[in-house]
């Protein structure tokens, strides 16, 4: 059997102070999904052809832009594609929008392959953002698609006692570092591109 082509994909992952302790905005898969079905995660998908056409500049420091470029394929989307991608995935699942700020208002921090055998696979990079970056209420999803359920701010521990996919439990431990002071020594990559997983660092 072949196997599924990798596709490139980019996820928001929203969060915001609370009176106990930062909180990161998910939702639910549906049940009936190829992919991930029942499981918890960050509004995200993959790059669709007109993506390219709306790439977003402004919302990257240069650094991160950098880092999204490094070790990718040929034909990898270009950092301004991935931007335009996570937007048009954040608006469309939760009915929220990220505006253009004085200051870039999305940092890399996460990349992985999901590894082969899956029924989907993707080259997923995760961009945190505060949710003082959102152009709207952040408590009003009526304008969400409807592909994931259950959409709320959720207290870091309660959000990774749900049932997660494994890269979302990774990724929600590396954001709760983040948002306490943590700094990162480069951008985690789980790497399953090839027939040997491999962990590297984007720096």
């Amino acid at each position: 059997m072949t196997d599924e082509p990798i596709r490139s994909a980019a996820t928001v992952v929203l969060w915001r102070e609370s009176p106990d302790g930062p909180q990161v905005l998910m939702g639910q898969r549906g049940e009936g999904a190829v992919f991930m079905p029942s499981k918890f995660v960050f509004p995200g998908g993959r790059v669709d052809p007109e993506d390219e056409a709306a790439a977003r500049p402004g919302f990257l420091t240069p650094d991160c832009a950098r880092r999204l470029s490094l070790k990718v394929p040929h034909d990898a989307p270009a950092p301004g594609t991935l931007v335009a991608t996570a937007l048009r995935e954040l608006t469309e699942e939760t009915g929220l929008n990220l505006a253009t700020m004085e200051h870039p208002t999305l940092r890399f921090i996460f990349r992985a392959i999901t590894p082969p055998g899956r029924t989907r696979r993707f080259d997923a990079r995760f961009l945190l953002a505060h949710a003082d970056s959102l152009d709207d209420n952040r408590e009003d999803f009526t304008l969400a698609s409807g592909e994931l359920s259950h959409l709320r701010w959720l207290p870091l521990p309660d959000a990774r006692a749900l049932d997660l996919p494994f890269i979302t439990e990774v990724v929600l431990a590396e954001v709760a570092a983040l948002v306490t002071g943590h700094d990162q020594p480069g951008v985690p990559f789980f790497d399953n591109s090839g027939a040997t997983p491999q962990f590297r660092r984007l720096v």
